[in-house]
């Protein structure tokens, strides 16, 4: 009995042995980064993902940035990932992208985010999906159209803020925001809007996780509420195929769905327009809780806000004029000088995510086929080498430079040729909100919150504010 146990118990010691080994020791036609894998299968997923502090980079990057430099492995969610902190590697990633390197989520953000969607067009195909996106939320239209119906949707939610006692501000904006995009992307009105995002719950936590479709888990949560936002979504689409249409975003997505020489198809749309829709609110909704809460720390700031802002209704023809317009907007520098510190500061995407298309060899190391490669934008927007001082509040250190777009030591709107497609829909509400903010409310911060990256940015404390109609002679 002995002997035969020692026959069992010796080979399966041998063979989880070599697992641990190769796991922890991955094959490569060169020298990987280095970096440890973590544990088999696991990683080092629950650090990454464990609470940490607003303020500075992340103790999970910080820390392995110190001990192995600042390009380095490890293992996410079942999958070998490469992390980089160095500019000059993040551009060639950028430079590189179609060629060596393809836009990638994890497997849970695929599955939640839906296998038709932009992120895995790539060439021909991702640009016009761009451009079919840019027809709604592009220059053109925020001129033409947009800028009226955000002021309109912020004022009257502001009106909403000031007549309660105190309002969990992420959450408020997130309701404000979303009654633009459901309207704007699927003709819904305000309550339907807000049905739809009920089922967007748990989606970030979801997005970098283990896709265990279990009850209890986000992914479980987050794929729930995708298939009740994709069954909207589609009810949308249809009743827009049996009307007259509104000559709108909708109307045009569905010209394009029934040519026949077009990718667009139905299940590509919906994947789109999911998706579209949650980053709308999401990302702008939680630059606004950012932008009251540095705000409230520094009040040299805010009056600078409010100087601005009260110039530009001073210098209006008619002074009972309501309404922001295009020559207003592009007025607002110092505004925009806030913006682009708040996301630098505290931006909400943890990182971007690229496939390895086929082996890499930078710096000395070489990148596998298959790894996945991870840009770090919050270790460029706190490089001491590029921004002085760079975890203060400083909206006046943006003073003379470019305000609207990426470049190599500021990433908050994409980089390379993925630039966020939305980034001037977002920065023209966040302008607004700030507007009527400054110049028809008194408001308070009643309550801090807490905010954390985990690793995307998180409210487990809700901030809240009190907003009171300012009186003006």
């Amino acid at each position: 009995m002995a002997i035969l146990l020692l026959y069992v118990v010796v080979p399966l010691v041998v063979a989880v042995s070599l697992w641990v080994y190769r796991w922890r020791n991955p094959k490569c036609n060169g020298v990987l980064p280095p970096g440890s894998m973590g544990l088999p299968l696991i990683g080092e997923t629950f650090e990454y993902f464990s609470a940490q502090p607003l303020e500075g980079i992340p103790p999970f990057i910080a820390k392995r940035m110190a001990r192995y430099g600042p390009v380095f492995r490890t293992s996410l969610v079942g999958q070998p990932v490469v992390m980089s902190t160095d500019q000059e590697v993040n551009q060639y990633i950028f430079g590189q992208e179609g060629k060596m390197f393809q836009a990638w989520y994890t497997q849970s953000g695929f599955r939640i985010t839906g296998e038709k969607g932009l992120p895995v067009h790539a060439g021909n195909s991702h640009k016009y999906l761009r451009n079919l996106i840019r027809d709604i939320v592009g220059l053109e239209n925020l001129k033409e159209e947009l800028v009226h119906e955000m002021d309109r949707i912020t004022s009257k939610h502001l009106s909403r803020w000031a007549h309660s006692h105190e309002v969990d501000v992420k959450d408020a904006a997130e309701i404000m925001v979303v009654e633009l995009g459901g309207k704007k992307f699927l003709g819904l009105e305000e309550g339907k809007a807000l049905e739809l995002r009920e089922n967007y719950k748990n989606f970030k936590d979801a997005l970098i996780s283990f896709p265990l479709n279990v009850p209890g888990t986000a992914f479980h949560e987050a794929m729930q509420g995708r298939e009740r936002a994709i069954k909207m979504i589609r009810s949308a689409l249809d009743a827009r195929r049996s009307s007259n249409g509104n000559h709108d975003f909708l109307d045009q997505i569905m010209r394009e769905v029934e040519d026949e020489d077009t990718i667009l198809t139905r299940e590509v749309a919906t994947d789109v327009l999911f998706l579209l829709l949650f980053a709308s609110f999401e990302t702008t909704s939680t630059t606004i809780a950012l932008a009251l809460h540095f705000l409230h720390r520094h009040p040299n700031v805010l009056q600078h806000l409010k100087e601005e802002h009260e110039k530009i209704l001073s210098g209006r023809d008619n002074k009972e004029t309501r309404g922001i317009t295009w020559t207003e907007y592009k007025s607002m520098t110092f505004t925009h000088m806030v913006i682009n510190e708040t996301v630098r500061l505290a931006d909400n995407v943890p990182g971007m995510f690229r496939k390895v298309m086929q082996e890499v060899k930078i710096k000395g190391y070489t990148i596998p086929a298959g790894w996945t490669v991870v840009v770090c934008p919050c270790a460029t927007h706190l490089n001491p080498n590029e921004y002085e001082d760079p975890y203060l509040f400083n909206p006046w250190r943006w003073q003379g430079q470019e305000l609207h777009a990426a470049s190599k030591k500021f990433l908050a709107f994409g980089g390379g040729r993925r630039l966020c497609a939305g980034a001037d829909f977002a920065k023209l509400q966040i302008a607004i909100f700030i507007h009527y903010l400054v110049t028809q409310y008194r408001w308070k911060i009643t309550k801090e919150g807490v905010i954390v990256r985990k690793p995307g940015l998180a409210f487990p404390k809700a901030l809240c504010v009190q907003l009171r109609e300012a009186r003006r002679d």
